[in-house]
């Protein structure tokens, strides 16, 4: 009796040695978590594989996208799963699977075999020729395609036997939660979501900071923000966003510094501002959606006297990307339509027409000297901001 269950790939976990089974053991947690609300399973860890298998009712189509977004999988197969080490029953379910799994459309295939069970009488290459014949003889308007097949069956005869098509590729990267935490400096643009995301995948637990100068900014600017963090949340469990009312700070620097700094001192000022929330939420490291020359803040020189306002590492996942690459990516994470609705953000406002692009760190902590009442009102910023809990 064959039953439906999901071989999920990981990658580079088996990289790591004695400490394999951490990684594994928090990536079976974070699956676990990603697909509770589409079901009920027994999950259980094989070699090289992890098997889903379902109790009950389930959700496929939400049960496949969440298992996507979970980090640390590099792919994922719908496969029937049975005990029955024979080849005619192999065969029997080989064709089922294809009436129930693979479209009408697709007319041409392959076999792929593995036997991890040596006692089968049949190594794998004999079980790919065996079972490619006994589909055609079953499927005369089939035909064979080891190039370009339109789909492959796989076989793998281990202590069950599984059928199965082509794997599913996932984004990959390293379990959530297995390489310490991070804050996100999190706009409404482009590119910080997808720099979170690419930390993320490297198995950081992030979360955001967003900077709101309300009434120059609107709730929707703020909802737009949100809608990202919800985004990026998906492949994130438990992500929190820190939204830090910025305003005072923002009119107090326009006030007393002059205007072709007011940029650079303001992206000082929101860094020092990350840094305290970050001390407080225990995370190690900072990340913004910096690329080199993007903006005027962005440049070489820019980005140096930025890094002067903090002790922690900054993470810049995107410097060497052009912006085509960015837009990709953020298609892919489904955050590019979201990060284009034309709301504005406080890193739009009182920017002068032609701000500094090569400021000397000297000179900018000199006119910064003008702002006696800034600890104070860091202090505030800080103390005060919301806390929203995306998922």
């Amino acid at each position: 009796m064959k039953s439906t269950v999901y071989l999920v790939k990981y990658g580079e976990i088996f990289t790591k040695g004695d400490n394999r089974y951490i990684f594994m053991d928090t990536l079976v947690k974070n699956i676990k978590s990603m697909i509770r609300e589409t079901g009920k399973y027994e999950i259980v860890k094989e070699q090289g594989r992890i098997i889903i298998n379902p109790v009950g009712e389930y959700d496929e189509e939400r049960l496949e996208k969440k298992l996507s977004q979970v980090f640390g999988i590099i792919g994922f197969s719908k496969a029937y799963m049975f005990d029955e080490k024979d080849f005619e029953v192999i065969s029997k379910v080989a064709c089922e699977y294809i009436d129930e799994n693979i479209s009408p459309l697709k007319k041409t295939f392959k076999v792929e075999a593995k036997r991890s069970d040596k006692s089968f009488p049949l190594n794998s290459p004999q079980i790919c020729r065996e079972l490619g014949s006994k589909i055609l003889d079953e499927k005369p308007e089939f035909s064979v395609d080891v190039n370009n097949p339109s789909f492959t069956l796989w076989v793998e005869i281990r202590d069950h036997v599984y059928v199965f098509q082509d794997i599913v590729r996932t984004c990959g990267g390293m379990p959530i939660g297995t390489n310490g935490k991070s804050l996100l400096l999190l706009s409404g643009g482009i590119d910080s979501p997808v720099a979170g995301w690419m930390i993320g995948k490297r198995g950081v637990y992030v979360e955001g900071c967003y900077f709101d100068s309300p009434p120059y900014t609107s709730e929707m600017a703020k909802q737009k923000v949100v809608d990202l963090a919800k985004k990026v949340g998906e492949y994130i469990p438990g992500f929190k966003l820190h939204r830090v009312n910025f305003t005072d700070i923002q009119l107090y620097i326009k006030e007393k510094c002059p205007l072709d700094e007011l940029t650079i001192i303001m992206r000082m000022l929101m860094m020092r501002i990350s840094e305290r929330i970050a001390n407080e939420i225990e995370a190690q490291s900072l990340i913004t959606g910096e690329s080199i020359g993007q903006v005027a803040s962005q440049t070489m020189h820019s980005l140096a006297v930025t890094n002067s306002a903090v002790k922690m590492p900054v993470f810049r996942p995107l410097i060497g990307f052009d912006k085509e690459e960015i837009v990709d990516i953020a298609k892919k994470i489904d955050t590019y339509e979201t990060s284009i609705l034309p709301y504005e953000d406080c890193c739009t406002l009182f920017v002068a027409k032609h701000p500094k692009t090569k400021p000397n760190l000297e000179g900018i902590l000199k006119s910064m000297e003008a702002l006696t009442d800034i600890d104070r009102m860091v202090d505030e910023a800080v103390n005060t901001r919301e806390i929203i809990e995306i998922s």
